[in-house]
């Protein structure tokens, strides 16, 4: 059976992600006075990523809500109490210095372009659906998805099973016919293959340190490797180079 749809993940596999966060916070901390609170902008972004994921597993675990999270990140982040107004407002200056940086990786337009007539293609996002679609908007690739579906308001998210198979049901496509490319080797990785789909980790230079390919499944480096790989789908015994 051939692929004939591909589901994306968006941060860092679409959009990077990592530099834009990395840009937006070094910047809202020079212009709040604390980057020597943290001993420079390294340290201050180590402990900010510690936090996201710590409140972002909350949030996937369905024990807060999409805007708790934020506003717990923030609390953590300052180690200080805050009203809830307070803890938007100051996310609120950050997401200015983070929408600044935002960028599509320079691998993406073309094999969204080289795919566009052979293959459909949907969004699947442990986020929600305003921060995504404004997201993809301003990138201006919105138009490339029929569909855009995120944790936030399907109340289940990658590695779940389900997340999954939401995003075939909304293509009218049994998971066997779509392919999940994202980023994490766990969440997304070896969440598509349990849930039946064509599963390709973008392991792009330098993102992780561990990880390994999930059985049944493809690991590649660059986005221009993914053509290749729809064209001669090798799940069913076929050699590929992928690994």
């Amino acid at each position: 059976m051939s692929i004939r749809a591909v589901v994306w993940d968006v941060d860092d596999t679409l959009f990077d992600y990592t530099s834009a966060d990395r840009a937006g916070l070094g910047g809202h901390l020079a212009a709040e006075g604390l980057l020597d609170a943290y001993g420079g902008a390294e340290r201050a972004l180590a402990h900010w990523r510690a936090t996201t994921e710590q409140h972002w597993a909350r949030f996937a675990a369905g024990e807060a809500t999409f805007r708790q999270q934020r506003r717990d990140r923030v609390r953590a982040f300052l180690d200080r109490e805050l009203t809830d107004a307070a803890a938007d407002a100051w996310f609120d200056r950050y997401l200015t210095h983070y929408e600044a940086a935002w960028a599509l990786f320079p691998d993406v337009l073309p094999v969204l372009d080289t795919l566009a007539a052979s293959h459909r293609h949907a969004v699947l996002s442990n986020s929600s659906l305003g921060v995504q679609d404004r997201k993809l908007r301003v990138l201006g690739v919105r138009d490339r998805f029929e569909s855009v579906l995120c944790a936030a308001e399907l109340g289940v998210s990658k590695p779940q099973a389900a997340a999954f198979a939401a995003a075939c049901e909304a293509l009218g496509l049994p998971p066997r016919e779509v392919a999940y490319v994202g980023d994490h080797p766990e969440i997304d990785g070896r969440g598509a293959s349990a849930a039946g789909l064509l599963s390709v980790w973008l392991d792009r230079p330098g993102a992780w340190t561990g990880g390994e390919v999930p059985e049944g499944g493809h690991r590649i480096a660059s986005l221009a490797e993914l053509p290749v790989l729809l064209g001669a789908d090798t799940r069913f015994g076929a050699p590929s180079s992928f690994g």
